[in-house]
């Protein structure tokens, strides 16, 4: 095999690249020419005032727990905000103590057609009473060929809490949260609905 030869940077590429190099910045300063250090060192290194709030970070040590902030969509998370129902029904909720009334299998279903059955479900789970019920997305299956670009698999399990925190689902679903072991555990969902009025 031959080497081939580096590709030369164009014009405006060499351009853009002398201008990162002007921001950037040695990350090992022990290792610093005499003049380069010296540089440094006269920079000014008092804080730029700013106007509004400024940020503080909390202190943090590897091992302990970093606060989640997750978005509310995310799956793998059983919750990423604080719980809008009871703390205590909600801890018994997440352990699986909890015994769904009613349940609903969306396995194999396109994402239509799943969105469309659930809103039925969920309204007359709703108008009927019922308080808890349980949705079985599924884990999703990986395809065999994926093209260039992989794709996450569970589009049901993905969407399903985007679903029911827009309208009109938003308007009678109080929680949602990943199912316990015992009912499925991450290819299925507790959905709590609000009283019926």
């Amino acid at each position: 095999m031959s080497k081939r030869k580096p590709r030369l940077l164009r014009p405006e590429e060499k351009e853009l690249w002398e201008k990162v190099a002007k921001t950037a910045r040695r990350t090992a300063p022990e290792k610093l020419t005499k003049a380069a250090a010296e540089e440094l060192i006269a920079e000014p290194t008092t804080p730029k005032k700013s106007s509004g709030k400024e940020l503080t970070l909390r202190p943090f040590e590897i091992g302990s727990k970093a606060a989640r902030n997750l978005h509310p969509t995310s799956v793998g998370s059983s919750v990423s905000h604080a719980p809008k129902m009871d703390a205590g029904r909600f801890q018994k909720l997440r352990r699986g103590k909890l015994r769904p009334e009613a349940r609903i299998d969306l396995h194999g279903k396109t994402a239509a057609d799943a969105q469309a059955d659930l809103t039925t479900f969920l309204f007359r789970a709703h108008a009927s009473g019922k308080r808890l019920v349980l949705v079985i997305t599924g884990k999703g299956r990986s395809s065999e060929d994926s093209g260039p670009i992989p794709s996450r698999p569970g589009v049901l399990r993905r969407s399903l809490p985007q679903w029911v925190s827009r309208p009109p689902l938003s308007s009678i679903v109080l929680e949602t949260t990943e199912a316990h072991l015992r009912h499925g555990g991450s290819g299925a969902f507790y959905v709590y609905l609000r009283r019926a009025r």
